[in-house]
């Protein structure tokens, strides 16, 4: 009858976390108030003894573990799928995303390629007007090949024969590529002469600007910035960059 209370008493203590985690400390505790009876009445404890009770606390500690770590492992495989296809969702949207730059850029190439085609061939005839010459250098200043497109903008400006205002924009195409040539002396003469001839032309005033800062000249770049934003106050970049001109201006006191 004894042995089966006992029995009784083992199966029905608790399984959950917290009653492992006491079934391990009393388990623990009782072993160590055994070990001094074992001492006074057996001497030395057996070597069997040790192993048994060291056994069963490592048993014990299992348990808990498990019990502990289970329903966070039961969460994480819920939990798993979903992040997989957020994860699928978001590789295919930037794939996508790409996929369209790519293609943009090849119809833009392409759009490009085929316009200085046609217009090189009206050249070679020559058909050409000053405007042909001018739409062929922006054509080449967006593909970045800004020597053909100096020579072909600055044909434009010695054949113009349309309003002078309008002529502007040349020089400021030409202030451009030269600019992206490292000659930043030639560009500040074009962005000059583009104001020059349009006063409210208010990209060249910002392109006048940056090249003045990148010759270091920062009351110039200044006083062209607040040309700029005498014409379109709300303009973004030549705020942005005549705060930055005033600073520069005030810390080296000029």
């Amino acid at each position: 009858m004894a042995a089966q209370s006992s029995r009784r008493g083992l199966c029905s203590l608790p399984t959950s976390p917290a009653g492992l985690t006491h079934r391990h400390r009393l388990q623990t505790r009782t072993a160590a108030q055994l070990q001094p009876l074992y001492a006074s009445v057996l001497g030395t404890p057996s070597p069997l003894a040790e192993m048994l009770v060291q056994q069963q606390s490592q048993r014990l500690t299992a348990d808990v573990q498990l019990a502990v770590l289970q329903p966070l492992f039961d969460t994480a495989e819920g939990l798993e799928t979903p992040i997989q296809l957020i994860y699928l969702l978001a590789l295919l949207g930037f794939l996508a995303a790409g996929a369209y730059l790519v293609v943009r850029q090849v119809l833009i190439r392409r759009e490009l390629d085929e316009a200085a085609k046609a217009l090189g061939e009206r050249i070679r005839t020559g058909e050409a007007t000053c405007e042909d010459y001018y739409e062929l250098g922006v054509i080449l200043t967006r593909k970045r090949l800004f020597t053909q497109a100096t020579k072909n903008l600055e044909k434009a400006k010695k054949l113009w024969d349309g309003e002078e205002s309008d002529l502007a924009q040349v020089h400021n195409a030409l202030g451009f590529c030269y600019f992206s040539m490292e000659k930043v002396d030639m560009a500040i003469q074009e962005y000059q002469k583009a104001v020059d001839l349009q006063q409210g032309y208010v990209t060249a005033w910002n392109n006048l600007g940056d090249a003045y800062e990148r010759s270091k000249d920062w009351r110039k770049a200044l006083a062209a910035y607040q040309e700029a934003l005498a014409y379109a106050p709300n303009n973004s970049i030549a705020m942005q960059r005549m705060d930055y001109c005033k600073t520069r201006v005030e810390r080296l006191g000029l």
